[in-house]
């Protein structure tokens, strides 16, 4: 009889000769735009602090006055004793930022999500969801026991027919801008399905707050969608917000629900205060420095017009997520590492992160990015596509 788990060393043999192995790299400096790894200078362009806050000395200056007054722990969950001034405060101003009733703070995205639609399905309920919705609202929708049912990627007859015979308290769900692909959810028409079946819509908005809209308020406010089209609305700080953690925007009523019933909320210890006052300041700088975005929209048409001159197959996208397609895994981690050893930093993103065949070099670009870094970027990828040929490393499986 083999011991348990004997299979593990068998399942990680094959993941390194399919090209799927995961690895960590050691940062030996901030969070920024030229980074040290090993020793080595190397410009990043697969970091998702898109406009330049984790390191700004700003934030850096009220995290540290912050965490001089209330310490480094918030010592307990939010329910109990760990909900300060701070966390208040930052509450209030994201609601009056998304234009929602109320906001609730979550210790990261993958809590709120599945704090969300856990808390507010059941058996008997059913959830549709965008198959290529992030890993966290996926579980989200197991976690809850509701019938999950998942559409095409923006296919919205698809995700009608399914709605069809749907019956119980239905939700759809969708990230706002995919992270792999860089593309955005179809609001406009997902907010009209959703009142047709009568059903609540939540956006999963990520990589679209800050980054989107007149004001930063992401995707709902480039659609001009209300809190009555969108019922729900996840953001995280983690991303164009430079800090961490989560937060949850809509009624009153999904708020009070959520404390009640979320148990990512409930059972497990709030973010520290001094996260919640430099994310307050992170929430200013998007708020009175519009200039970021408009950085951002011209590196985006800067890559994107020199990547079609050179041929790469560019996916179908307008934000700071600026996919590659390249297909084999192998291949696709050859380049990236090629794109490594001439100093750039462009991580490969392979299944199960994608779907199988559509192994992609993920380019992401932050308001600290110069013209200068974008074109030397383009040189070093006409360099890695020509040096190693597409009939190197076919072991997709």
């Amino acid at each position: 009889m083999k011991p348990s788990f004997a299979h593990l060393v068998d399942q990680i043999e094959t993941l390194k000769q399919r090209g799927l192995y995961r690895q960590r790299r050691i940062l030996e400096s901030p969070q920024g735009i030229e980074i040290r790894i090993d020793g080595e200078s190397k410009i990043n362009f697969c970091s998702n602090d898109y406009l330049g806050l984790a390191n700004h000395p700003l934030v850096k200056r009220r995290f540290k006055d912050a965490a001089e007054q209330w310490g480094v722990g918030s010592g307990a969950a939010h329910l109990v004793c760990g909900h300060s001034e701070e966390h208040h405060a930052l509450e209030e101003e994201l609601a009056a930022f998304t234009g929602r009733e109320r906001a609730l703070l979550f210790s990261t995205g993958y809590m709120a999500n599945l704090g969300v639609i856990s808390g507010l399905l059941g058996k008997g309920d059913k959830v549709f969801e965008d198959r290529l919705n992030h890993a966290s609202l996926v579980d989200g929708g197991l976690l809850s026991r509701a019938e999950l049912k998942r559409y095409r990627h923006g296919d919205l007859g698809h995700l009608d027919n399914l709605l069809q015979s749907a019956s119980g308290n239905q939700l759809i769900v969708t990230d706002g801008v995919f992270s792999m692909d860089g593309d955005l959810a179809p609001i406009a028409d997902l907010t009209a399905l959703a009142k047709a079946h009568q059903a609540w819509l939540m956006v999963d908005d990520a990589h679209g707050l800050g980054v989107l809209g007149t004001h930063g308020a992401g995707v709902l406010e480039y659609f001009d969608a209300s809190s009555q089209d969108v019922q729900v609305l996840v953001g995280t700080f983690g991303k164009a917000l430079g800090t961490s953690g989560a937060f949850v925007a809509g009624s009153k009523l999904l708020i009070e629900t959520l404390i009640q019933k979320a148990h990512t909320f409930i059972y497990t210890t709030a973010l520290p205060s001094a996260i919640a006052a430099a994310t307050r300041t992170s929430l200013a700088l998007i708020k009175t420095e519009p200039w970021r975005r408009e950085r951002l929209q011209e590196l985006v048409t800067q890559f994107r017009n020199g990547a079609r001159q050179l041929g790469l197959n560019l996916m179908a996208s307008t934000t700071p997520i600026q996919p590659i397609l390249v297909g084999d895994n192998q291949r696709a981690m050859l380049i990236s590492a090629a794109l490594f050893e001439q100093g750039f930093w462009v991580s490969a993103i392979r299944p199960p992160t994608v779907p199988q065949g559509s192994a992609r070099l993920r380019v992401t670009f932050s308001t600290q990015h110069s013209a200068l870094h974008v074109e030397q970027l383009l040189v070093a990828l006409e360099r890695a596509f020509s040096n190693i040929p597409e009939c190197l490393g076919k072991v997709d499986g």
